[in-house]
């Protein structure tokens, strides 16, 4: 009986990666396709949607190389990307411009508005707060700024969404993604018109409602010819990546948590109900009747990407005359400094921050340089500092009675052992590590395995794919000082805070590429 196989792809902030899942629930291969998202303004963050299907198609072909299948070998496809980034269409399908990534800030100003007018109604409609993050205040910003560009919108859906509508031609998004609009009626389960129309927009510009397990379409023979997929290969509706993530990494069941260490860093508690509050986003779940109520900051792993790119260029160089990783010389180097950096702080608001200020003229800093810092200090310090930003998040959960007592770490960062390590002594809880720690298309391969029959279940799937590797317990004296750090890390937030309010600029203007 010939293998069945089962591919999953995640779009992300710096890249997409496939995972390409066998029927038996390992994995059979995996590749990474790195885009860009381009930042032509402070504050502002862009990605250029048929970039991301130029990956999506060198991808697919590396994929059927690495594991020399037959294309027809792959029962299903399934995709998932970040919320909130809204890609527009003209009359003739083309793309209108690039889409705002979520983590942009340009739309402060709408947001503020939205909230001091519609706040209440729209809590009452979507269960989250209005935010920058969102894409009805994105939206509405290009209808203020951009409006020749605002006019030609004739139909919106979201980076996934797009990528499906290139390979099947189907218009259609599922409805968790669609709760990261800000335009659903997330009661109803149905576009709303009034939401719409505070952007100027109609309902029948967005796309049918499915979901995440329903197969949608299947691959269309141009598609085909591009991504060297079989013709007809059934495509899933999908889900947004952090659900995703959750549920690849085993937390399907209320009381389960998970860490995430990626471009943007979350706690997320599975519930049996939303809990709409400003602080939290709010996410239904792939399993029926549950949540992922979620903390969030921004600038996590972009934090030490942001820091590697800018500031690392000797180590850069060095890994690559030795073949190895950039990310691995810095975590040695930073190993070496206790915990603390010696006194160093930094503050990783590179992009505002969401939980828990939702202050988007907040900004990075490093704090309590002196002579006897080094560079390791400086690497220590970002690593340290992303892990007070997620206990900062904790807070939050904690004061509503959903502290995790106990998480899975999930991202690309939870493959670095040291900081895996500060993470569980800041936090003070155990953090399980799974074989894949970066699992979003591993998420969605199983989901698509589910669709066809491949796992019985959510559950079955998790059961068959799933396997803790290890896990990291937290050192009580480390978790005491850097208690004490973070205490010193809040005052250095409280008494900058103003000051980046203050000197906060309006964000507004045309967009351009660097």
């Amino acid at each position: 009986m010939a293998e069945t196989y089962l591919l999953g792809i995640d779009f992300g902030g710096g890249g997409a990666k496939a995972t390409l899942l066998r029927g038996d629930g390992h994995i059979a291969a995996t590749a990474v396709r790195e885009y860009p998202t381009y930042h032509p303004r402070e504050g502002w963050a862009e990605q250029n949607p048929d970039e991301v299907y130029a990956a999506f198609k060198i991808l697919c072909r590396e994929i059927l190389q690495r594991s020399a299948i037959a294309p027809d070998a792959i029962a299903a496809i399934c995709l998932d990307a970040a919320t909130h980034t809204g890609v527009l269409l003209d009359a003739s399908g083309g793309l209108v411009r690039d889409s705002i990534y979520w983590t942009d800030r340009r739309s402060v100003e709408e947001s503020a508005h939205l909230s001091e007018t519609m706040g209440a109604k729209i809590m009452e409609l979507c269960l989250n707060a209005t935010s920058p993050i969102w894409t009805l205040p994105q939206l509405i910003w290009l209808r203020n700024h951009e409006p020749k560009v605002h006019a030609r919108i004739k139909r919106i859906l979201f980076m996934k969404d797009y990528i499906r509508l290139r390979l099947t031609g189907e218009f259609v998004t599922d409805r968790i993604d669609a709760m990261g609009s800000l335009l659903m009626d997330e009661r109803g389960g149905i576009w709303s018109e009034e939401l719409c129309g505070f952007a100027g927009l109609d309902t029948s510009m967005l796309p049918r409602l499915a979901d995440p397990q329903d197969i949608v379409g299947k691959v269309r023979t141009e598609a085909a010819a591009e991504t060297g997929l079989a013709v007809g290969t059934p495509v899933l509706a999908g889900a947004p990546d952090t659900v995703m993530e959750v549920y690849a990494s085993g937390a399907i069941a209320p009381g389960q948590a998970t860490v995430k260490l990626a471009t943007a860093g979350r706690i997320c508690a599975v519930t049996n109900r939303g809990i709409p509050h400003p602080m939290l986003v709010n996410y239904r779940h792939l399993a029926p009747g549950l949540w992922y109520p979620g903390t969030a900051t921004k600038s996590c792993a972009a934090s030490y990407r942001w820091y590697r790119d800018v500031l690392c260029e000797g180590e850069m160089d060095r890994a690559e005359a030795a073949g190895s990783d950039a990310y691995g010389i810095m975590d040695d180097e930073a190993a070496s400094v206790p915990p603390g950096s010696d006194g160093l702080f930094f503050h990783p608001y590179l992009q505002g921050e969401m939980t828990p200020y939702l202050d988007d003229s907040l900004r990075g800093s490093f704090i309590g340089l002196s002579s006897f810092h080094g560079k390791a200090h400086f690497t220590r310090a970002v690593l340290e500092g992303v892990a007070f930003s997620l206990y900062d998040c904790m807070g939050v959960l904690r004061k509503l009675g959903v502290e995790p007592k106990r998480a899975i770490a999930i991202g690309g960062g939870a493959s670095s052992p040291l900081w895996l390590g500060i993470l569980a002594d800041v936090l003070g809880i155990e953090l399980d590590k799974n074989e894949n720690d970066d699992s979003s298309s591993l998420g969605s391969a199983m989901l698509a395995g589910v669709a066809m029959g491949v796992f019985d279940t959510l559950a079955d799937s998790v059961k068959k794919c799933v396997c803790v590797k290890e896990t990291v317990v937290p050192d009580k004296e480390r978790h005491a000082i850097y208690l004490e750090r973070f205490a010193i890390y809040k005052k250095i937030h409280d008494a900058l805070a103003p000051v980046y309010a203050e000197s906060a600029g309006p964000g507004t203007g045309a967009a351009s590429r660097p």
